[in-house]
């Protein structure tokens, strides 16, 4: 019978400064998960106990009363929910059009002023959003499109952001897989298609992230263009929760812990992706 040794498992020396790393990091993400936190606890918090000093940290007063109260006093939330789903979707769907089409025109097509072209756009980021509400508010009711669900969509069809954040990602993909597939006859939607787009995840998919939350979470535009109750999306909804002389908080909590769960369930869905696409950034950098 033949005797083998036991390899022998070396554990890593114990470094102060891995520790020292980890602590930092539970604590930073502790600080950063407290508001997420307290909206929960405070949702499940009955208004009784609310305003109550000190505030309980743990939900000892437990209920779903809020919710309850949430959609006896506000039957339209679900329809806000389904608007800001549906504006949310289709903007992050045209973005990832666009935004990639673009970016991929800006980083291996040819043409002149190309250059010229992309910084006269990527200029475009320092002029403050709050500039174009007026013009955007006279081009939305021209088109008589006020008070429907395209005065949200149609002016979030593209975005600066994504056109230079898929240009710098797409500017790294190497050329010669492009040639090669248009030696083997693709045209350049089949190469957009079937070569870009499949190498263009990890980015795609933090740019979905980024997309979704920012129009999930899009207050004025929506308060400006939307005025019937029923076409409300959820931040402009909930905040019509608010009285005039008194605030629920119980209520409004309540709705933004629900309204919450669809972009937790969002970057759970595309975070191998974003988390990809941070990765490749880094060894690239």
């Amino acid at each position: 019978m033949e005797l083998r040794a036991t390899p022998t498992v070396r554990k890593a020396p114990f470094k102060p400064s891995t520790a020292l790393a980890w602590l930092v990091l539970i604590v930073t993400s502790c600080i950063s998960l407290w508001p997420m936190y307290w909206l929960f606890v405070t949702a499940l918090t009955p208004t009784t106990y609310t305003l109550k000093t000190p505030p309980d940290v743990v939900p000892l007063h437990a209920s779903l009363s809020n919710f309850e109260r949430l959609l006896t006093r506000a039957p339209d939330y679900w329809s806000w929910g389904f608007n800001s789903f549906l504006i949310s979707i289709a903007i992050t769907l045209f973005h990832l059009l666009f935004d990639t089409m673009a970016g991929y025109a800006f980083a291996k097509r040819q043409f002149p002023g190309r250059n010229i072209l992309f910084w006269i756009i990527v200029a475009t980021l320092m002029v403050p959003a709050y500039v174009t509400l007026v013009p955007m508010y006279i081009v939305t009711r021209e088109l008589d499109l006020l008070n429907s669900l395209w005065a949200v969509i149609l002016p979030g069809f593209a975005n600066v952001f994504g056109i230079f954040l898929m240009r710098q990602y797409i500017q790294t993909l190497p050329s010669e897989l492009l040639d090669a597939a248009r030696i083997d006859g693709c045209n350049e939607l089949q190469v957009f298609w079937h070569v870009i787009l499949p190498l263009c995840k990890p980015a795609i998919g933090a740019l979905a992230i980024f997309t979704f939350v920012r129009h999930w979470n899009d207050f004025l535009w929506p308060l400006i263009v939307l005025s019937d109750t029923a076409s409300f999306t959820l931040p402009v909804g909930v905040n019509s929760l608010q009285s005039e002389f008194s605030t629920d908080y119980g209520i409004i909590f309540a709705g933004a812990a629900l309204a919450a769960l669809p972009m937790i369930v969002f970057f759970l869905i595309f975070q191998r992706y974003f988390l990809e696409g941070v990765r490749m950034g880094a060894l690239k950098g």
